[in-house]
């Protein structure tokens, strides 16, 4: 085994599974699909030898301008990067690994060096075309270092979202030139719709773990869209556990 992590904001676990398989041991946190809040949640000091999560990252996605501009300011998820970075100063950790959009700020905690890299799946072995940035924190300010491909596939598939594909249609208009469609309805505002198996498929779940959700969990199929958009792709989830683990076995040959 190669520590104790706790994962905050797990959702249904893609990270954790990537972990998991990497030799670590993983203790899932609290969170909104399984009905628990992270607001509420406290860790003493010195209880695990790393942290890890992805805070909800809609207020910093591109596609929260489009969400504002249906819905209002008000539907746009809140920050909840705080709270990582709450946690991560009290559990004091050796290591910890946030996992965000490439927009959103770098976590800030007390006594670490915070070092990011910007990562793509399609850079890892994925289809699909998906980035994220990864922030490590540690002491020493060590570097995560992911391993990538030197060619990445030239044919790629659009990023999963938790309603939809992730590909913009093409606007259409009147013969005035005018959009068609009610404003913030248009066509340019509306994604093209994924099946939950494909969503799973190329996020790389595993087909027996979503049929196993389906069959044994209690979600609906719109919890399990959440769960699978808002997840960390698992061939990029693989590339980032074993950085991690090569950066902490570095520290402790060191």
């Amino acid at each position: 085994m190669k520590g104790l992590v706790l994962s905050l904001f797990p959702g249904i676990g893609m990270l954790d599974m990537a972990f998991e398989e990497e030799g670590f041991c993983v203790v899932r946190g609290p969170d909104l699909l399984w009905g628990s809040c992270v607001t509420r949640f406290r860790l003493e000091s010195g209880r695990f030898d790393g942290i890890i999560g992805g805070p909800p990252c809609k207020c910093f996605s591109p596609l929260a301008n489009v969400v504002r501009a249906v819905h209002g300011e008000d539907s746009v998820a809140p920050n909840m990067i705080p709270e990582f970075e709450r946690i991560c100063a009290d559990g004091q950790p050796g290591w910890f690994l946030m996992e965000n959009v490439d927009r959103a700020p770098l976590p800030v905690v007390a006594g670490y060096i915070v070092r990011d890299e910007i990562v793509n799946n399609r850079w890892v072995g994925g289809e699909q075309n998906r980035v994220r940035r990864f922030s490590f924190g540690t002491r020493d300010g060590r570097a995560l270092r992911v391993a990538t491909e030197a060619l990445e596939p030239f044919e790629f598939k659009p990023a999963v979202t938790t309603n939809s594909g992730g590909r913009r249609k093409v606007i259409k208009r009147d013969p005035d030139g005018r959009i068609r469609g009610r404003q913030g309805h248009a066509d340019h505002h509306r994604l093209a719709w994924r099946s939950l198996d494909q969503m799973a498929a190329d996020q790389g779940v595993p087909a027996d773990m979503l049929a196993n959700l389906q069959e044994h969990g209690a979600f609906t199929s719109k919890a399990l869209r959440i769960g699978i958009g808002n997840g960390v792709p698992l061939p990029m989830g693989r590339a980032v556990a074993a950085a991690v683990a090569r950066a902490v076995c570095q520290k402790q040959a060191a």
